[in-house]
Formats: C-alpha cells, sequence, structure tokens
C-alpha cells in the first residue's frame, strides 16, 4: 500500500518536475513512472518483469514508430486534390492496421508470460496511465494561466 501511496504521489507531481527537464528526461521521467506504475499494478514479480519489459518495449517504440508516420499535416486538406487525398487516406488506414498488428503481437506475446486477465489490466493501465498525465498537464497549465494574469 504504502509503494502504491508513494507512486501515485510521484505520478500526481510529475508536470512539476517534467517541466523543468529537457525534452528527453522528461520522457525518461515519464517511462520511468509508467514502469514503476504498470509493475505495482500488476504485480510483477522480478521473474516476471525481466521477461515482460523488453516485450512491452518493444511495442512501445514500435507503436512510436508509426504514430510518426500518423502526424501528417491535416491544417492544409483543403489546398491537396483528390488523388493526393486517397493516398493520405490509405495511409492512414495502412497505420490504423499496424497499430492493430502491433497490439496482437503484444498481447500474444504476453500470454506467455502472464494471464489473460492481467493483459487486459495492462490495457486498462495504459488508458488510465495516459489519462492521469492529461489531467496533470492540464492543471499545470491552469496554475500557470492563472500566475500569469496576475
Amino acid at each position: 500500500m504504502k509503494k502504491l501511496v508513494l507512486i501515485l504521489f510521484v505520478l500526481c507531481t510529475t508536470p512539476h518536475m517534467v517541466a523543468q527537464d529537457s525534452g528527453k528526461d522528461k520522457w525518461e521521467r515519464i517511462k520511468a513512472l509508467k514502469v514503476a506504475y504498470f509493475t505495482q499494478e500488476l504485480n510483477l514479480t522480478d521473474k516476471i518483469a525481466e521477461k515482460f519489459w523488453p516485450i512491452y518495449n518493444r511495442y512501445e517504440k514500435a507503436r512510436h514508430e508509426l504514430h510518426k508516420r500518423e502526424h501528417i499535416d491535416l491544417e492544409n486538406v483543403e489546398c491537396i486534390n483528390e488523388s493526393e487525398a486517397n493516398e493520405l487516406l490509405n495511409e492512414l488506414l495502412s497505420v490504423e492496421n499496424e497499430e492493430y498488428n502491433i497490439k496482437k503481437k503484444l498481447f500474444r506475446d504476453l500470454r506467455e508470460i502472464i494471464s489473460a486477465k492481467d493483459i487486459i489490466k495492462l490495457h486498462k493501465l495504459e488508458d488510465e496511465f495516459h489519462k492521469k498525465l492529461i489531467k496533470e498537464y492540464r492543471s499545470k497549465r491552469e496554475r500557470e494561466d492563472s500566475n500569469s494574469s496576475e
């Protein structure tokens, strides 16, 4: 229980620490918090964690590469012709399909080391972690905006 309280405290204060870090440091700190949070919530033993994290890290890296492809300039959609729009649409569908396949492979690989129930829990934890980061980021922005308007 003490570990969980500590992890939640660190998660809740992350944006304050992140704001002082460089870009790379920020992502390393978030990754460390994610590792601690998932390890705690999934009750990963050292032996299982040794197998779990390389699989999960490969998944995250592949997903990150996909998201680089997905972030296409959609602001200028009015300036492209129908042929270019079709190419863009095909690329977006391709990225979505690849993301599905990456997630499917993650689940298949993880089934060898953790239960299906824990895989579902992981899926939920990913969403929860992301929502907490967004909530803290927004909260921090609101505090900064209120401080700058004073």
